[in-house]
């Protein structure tokens, strides 16, 4: 018998939904579902991975928690699904819901559901870290949508409280505002799930509920009763609210666990899921942290590691931008770091020792500390406080940033930003969305052309020996991801910062007002930009010891006036 003793199911699993999945609930919010509820009363049942994958069914709508790099990813839940559609066809026209992007890169995560026929539609915040699955939306393998990733965290939050759906103003301007994209990806989507409303003199977003089938989330430990504690890992994500979401739309919840612990031995202060909110438990002994660790306590908050263990960031061209970046920060401030070249300023900062000026935050909930680089960008070492991802995004949309730092992809003259789709290559928004337009200053952080480049700094300046392949300031950029329209009217800083020159929004694009020492302004910036920019009266020369091999130093302080 696969159940603990004395929790066996007593109901069967419910059957297919009557609703299109992937859009608004039937119900009134705040009603029963209309299906049969699939919930195991006198539960929960423990199952082997390929076990609870089988109660899946054709058509169903499946929420997965977890984030890049392995974090909170239920990966064996994964695989066995994977597995199934692989050896059996079913089950097919999945639509699968997840707020950030899951995966390694290198086929782990959404890339074993990553096959033909296995979804009708997916709805997701990032797509970067499953490439095939990635090259799948481009294709129109299925109906694919890009929502920022605060919303869809929210959106758990909302779906469980029996709420309408999110309103928002994230997202107006964007690619993901109805009157521009929507939020679609390929030719093959077609439906609206996003709306502008009207409410208390303002235009909104509306992106509505939905009804959820069943959820993948996962944890450390799972007593006898169901109950699931997250005490090794470095996250909480939305675990809470996609659990209480579809327990309360009458779906499946499936956990999966390292470890089983009996019935009320947990600490209650570190259960995350009440065991009333779980159906299915799966337990994975080998379970990782991160796909980076098998586990590392600085990253759960079970201990504070010595930031000099941390992995020195070499003098190149990336370091050269977050050196740069860094000086915008004033002592006090609370910052939030993107994944990419931004999240290097985090590792300047612990390395000149100045972490303790500012508090630094990403968006998977984690405040203090020192993130992570990388493909397991979303776990901190050292973290102050982890969050629900949620409350993250409550804060930072509610204007609690100081200064955020982002990558970018693309730039266009009128100082538009792509980081979500360009070409044949679908990455998806992440949390740049609600961080770009509700930060007081938003610092873009990249190099200045991509492809080959080899910019080398030292001596306190910057070589030029090879350009890179791609031009990455182009006339118009292929989505906007973020709005320099909405921006001014908002009345936001922002600036660019390259390892060459540095540009800030103005009234009416882009101002060029710094280049870096050893740089030909017409040579090798102005003549490699598209289209001509504004060029500030009095252009200065970055801080040439940003190109220096030695450390700052105290007396090179971060701190803008």
């Amino acid at each position: 018998m696969t159940t603990a003793p004395g929790t066996a199911p007593t109901t069967a699993p419910g059957t297919a939904p009557t609703t299109a999945p992937g859009t608004a609930p039937t119900t009134a919010p705040g009603t029963a579902p209309t299906t049969p509820s699939r919930r195991i009363r006198g539960g929960p049942a423990f199952l082997s991975a390929d076990e609870a994958v089988a109660r899946i069914q054709p058509g169903d709508t499946l929420a997965i928690g977890g984030s890049g790099g392995g974090l909170l990813e239920p990966d064996l839940l994964l695989e066995a699904l994977g597995r199934r559609f692989r050896d059996t066809a079913a089950p097919a026209a999945l639509t699968l819901v997840h707020t950030t992007g899951i995966g390694d890169r290198a086929g782990g995560g959404m890339d074993h559901l990553a096959q033909p026929g296995l979804a009708r539609r997916i709805v997701a915040g990032n797509w970067g870290m499953a490439p095939r699955m990635s090259e799948l939306a481009d294709q129109g393998a299925f109906e694919a949508y890009n929502f920022p990733q605060g919303v869809l965290s929210q959106l758990f939050r909302e779906i469980a409280a029996g709420r309408p759906g999110v309103v928002t103003h994230v997202g107006i301007g964007t690619f993901c505002d109805p009157r521009v994209e929507g939020g679609k990806l390929n030719h093959v989507t077609t439906e609206d799930l996003v709306q502008v409303v009207e409410l208390a003199g303002r235009e909104w977003l509306f992106y509505p509920s939905m009804d959820l089938d069943v959820c993948f989330i996962r944890g450390t430990t799972a007593d006898e009763n169901g109950n699931i504690s997250l005490e090794q890992e470095g996250a909480r994500l939305e675990t809470l609210a996609m659990a209480q979401a579809t327990r309360n739309r009458g779906g499946l919840v499936i956990a999966q666990v390292k470890q089983v612990a009996r019935r009320g031995s947990l600490d209650p202060r570190l259960v995350v899921v009440p065991g009333i909110c779980v159906d299915v438990v799966v337990v994975h002994p080998e379970q990782r942290q991160v796909v980076s660790h098998a586990y590392n306590p600085a990253f759960s908050g079970e201990l504070k590691a010595a930031l000099s263990s941390l992995e020195v960031f070499p003098l190149d061209q990336r370091k050269v931008v977050a050196r740069r970046a860094l000086a915008e920060i004033r002592d006090g401030d609370v910052v939030n770091l993107g994944v990419g070249i931004a999240d290097g300023v985090a590792a300047v900062a612990a390395e000149e020792g100045w972490s303790e000026h500012f508090t630094l935050t990403i968006e998977q909930g984690l405040v203090g500390g020192v993130p992570a680089r990388g493909v397991i960008f979303g776990v901190a070492t050292n973290a102050d406080a982890i969050l629900d991802q949620p409350a993250q995004f409550d804060f930072y949309d509610g204007g609690g940033l100081d200064i955020a730092f982002l990558g970018f992809a693309q730039i266009d003259r009128e100082g538009n930003v792509n980081v979500s789709k360009f070409g044949s290559r679908v990455i998806g928004t992440g949390g740049f969305v609600n961080i770009s337009q509700n930060a007081s200053t938003v610092v873009f952080c990249g190099t200045f052309t991509a492809g080959g480049l080899d910019a080398v700094p030292g001596d306190g300046r910057l070589t030029l020996r090879q350009e890179g392949r791609n031009r990455k300031f182009v006339p118009a950029v292929d989505q906007i991801t973020f709005s320099a329209h909405e921006a001014r009217r908002r009345g936001q800083r922002i600036l660019y910062v390259t390892e060459r020159a540095v540009f800030e929004l103005g009234p009416r694009g882009l101002v060029l007002v710094e280049v870096a020492p050893g740089i030909d302004l017409e040579t090798d910036v102005l003549k490699l930009l598209d289209r001509q920019v504004e060029v500030a009266a009095d252009v200065r020369t970055m801080d040439r010891a940003i190109f220096d091999q030695r450390a700052l130093g105290a007396d090179w302080r971060p701190g803008r006036t």
